[in-house]
């Protein structure tokens, strides 16, 4: 039973501080804005995991260790306007198909098979591949695809690998 109330005291705790750091950190706290967000997002659940079921990890190591790790995501988003760190800790979001047609290299480089392409067209109603303008694969590892009449403007593929060749 002295298990159970530990268990129940640190869920509450851990829980309860988390949401007060993401809610002085901002929204993006659990966003996947960029891979970086998505693996913290993973490590900060991990850590209250491990804090809340292990009793040899203290509440305050844990706590302590995702306030630095949501810190960490804070800094490393605002120094991401430099061109070079943004350079060295993001990938580029790559285009996979363009105007209908699949880009076998880019899909090969990205290790995407056309079902793979084709579900996520599914999922997106893209009806027809004359319709499908761009599909593009995010930073997160999410797929976009820009279906429609008319061909998207060019802010926004411009940080695309592929797109504009």
């Amino acid at each position: 039973m002295q298990t159970f109330y530990r268990i129940l005291m640190a869920t509450a705790a851990v829980y309860f501080g988390v949401v007060a750091i993401s809610r002085i950190n901002g929204l993006r706290t659990f966003s996947k804005m960029s891979s970086f967000d998505l693996a913290s997002t993973v490590a900060v659940g991990s850590i209250m995991a491990a804090t809340i079921i292990n009793d040899k990890i203290p509440l305050s190591e844990g706590m302590l260790a995702i306030l630095l790790l949501i810190g960490a995501q804070r800094l490393l988003a605002s120094l991401r306007e430099q061109g070079w760190i943004s350079w060295t800790v993001d990938n580029r979001p790559l285009l996979l198909m363009w105007n209908g047609q699949f880009r076998h290299d880019a899909m090969r480089k990205a290790r995407i098979t056309e079902g793979d392409l084709c579900a996520k067209l599914r999922e997106a109603n893209a009806l027809r591949l004359d319709q499908v303008r761009a599909v593009v694969l995010e930073t997160t590892g999410d797929v976009s695809v820009l279906h429609g009449e008319c061909e998207p403007a060019d802010t926004i593929l411009q940080d695309v690998e592929g797109a504009g060749s």
